[in-house]
């Protein structure tokens, strides 16, 4: 059961990791979709990757702005800075949270731990703590806690599709162990101070001006360069691709309906949000491969078979994911609408554009 109708018009509404990826596309269309709403984005632009791509869409919210009733205030900052997160919320007093802002990717936290807890363990109980006390001295309060979680929570769990209600205690990387330690303080903070928390686990986002760790984006910066792209698993991984623009209408549909109490009397709820689908990487990669060539990224003579390499299987890596996001559908009429062809379409659009 959830609480219906929690309007964004003239609300002010906090979205860490504004510059990234999934935050920078939320903000966008809040801006679009509301009016007078205050996005208020903090993101620490850090250099895990290509720092330019990150202030393009800086510059994309800012031009945006200039056309809409909304206000965007940006906050060059890290949520694991504690001081600096209660300050923000005690001058912006945001009404909604959007915790987006993550260290991300599987394969960099073996090389560098240290990241991973900073961000994802201490930065996220900062934002917990902060939105604990936007309810002291009788204030109203977070109204909703919406954060990102991911499908690595799922790790070598052999059940397909994943479902949230599958066991989740077998993490096959630092990554999927901080993710799945969020949702639990995320429930203990929900249960203890009554914070309407929704977390979401993600798969697999991809689209334009997207993350370049992901293999879409590195498969095509390495066949421009004349490289040679390794397909891990001998090419026998299957991925829930998921467009970007499909994410933001879910997220935007969750952040509108808070939890109500379940049957324990916790405000809390977790779901899948991916495309239901998942689809062979050779066959994407076969895919993106077309659609680099009708954009002129590649020649239409290259030879892809040339380039490419099959290997084994990274550690810390998982064969599949497959999200069961029936969840979503009941509760939010959610379904991804972006097929993949036409999504790698508008990817190699602006990879020509941009590059």
């Amino acid at each position: 059961m959830l609480a219906k109708n929690i309007k964004l018009d003239a609300k002010t509404i906090l979205v860490t990791g504004a510059a990234g990826f999934i935050g920078a596309n939320l903000t966008l269309e809040l801006l679009k979709n509301t009016e007078n709403a205050h996005i208020v984005g903090i993101d620490n632009m850090n250099a895990y990757y290509d720092v330019s791509l990150k202030e393009f869409r800086l510059r994309q919210i800012e031009e945006l702005e200039a056309s809409v009733s909304g206000k965007f205030t940006f906050i060059k900052g890290n949520i694991a800075d504690q001081g600096l997160v209660h300050e923000l919320f005690d001058r912006y007093r945001p009404q909604l949270v959007v915790n987006l802002a993550a260290q991300a990717g599987v394969r960099y936290s073996i090389e560098n731990p240290d990241a991973y807890i900073e961000s994802n363990l201490i930065g996220f109980y900062n934002i917990l703590e902060a939105c604990r006390h936007s309810y002291d001295d009788g204030a109203s309060g977070v109204e909703h806690l919406v954060y990102a979680s991911s499908s690595s929570v799922y790790g070598s769990n052999q059940k397909i599709p994943y479902a949230t209600e599958d066991k989740t205690d077998q993490p096959v990387s630092l990554y999927a162990a901080t993710k799945k330690s969020d949702e639990l303080l995320a429930h203990s903070y929900a249960k203890l101070y009554q914070i309407p928390s929704t977390g979401l686990r993600f798969f697999t986002v991809y689209g334009p001006a997207g993350r370049p760790d992901m293999a879409y984006f590195g498969f095509t910066d390495k066949l421009v360069k004349n490289q040679t792209i390794k397909i891990f698993n001998y090419g026998n991984c299957r991925r829930d691709f998921t467009y970007i623009d499909d994410i933001v209408t879910g997220v935007q549909a969750v952040m509108q309906c808070a939890p109500l109490p379940n049957e324990n009397g916790v405000r809390y709820k977790i779901y899948n949000i991916g495309n239901n689908h998942p689809e062979n990487l050779l066959d994407f990669v076969e895919i993106l491969q077309d659609e680099l060539k009708r954009a002129k990224v590649l020649p239409e003579d290259y030879d892809f078979e040339a380039h490419k390499e099959l290997v084994g299987m990274q550690p810390g890596d998982v064969e599949v994911t497959y999200a069961d996001v029936s969840g979503l559908e009941r509760d939010f009429g959610f379904r991804p609408s972006t097929s993949l062809q036409d999504g790698l379409r508008k990817f190699a659009q602006w990879y020509k554009a941009f590059y």
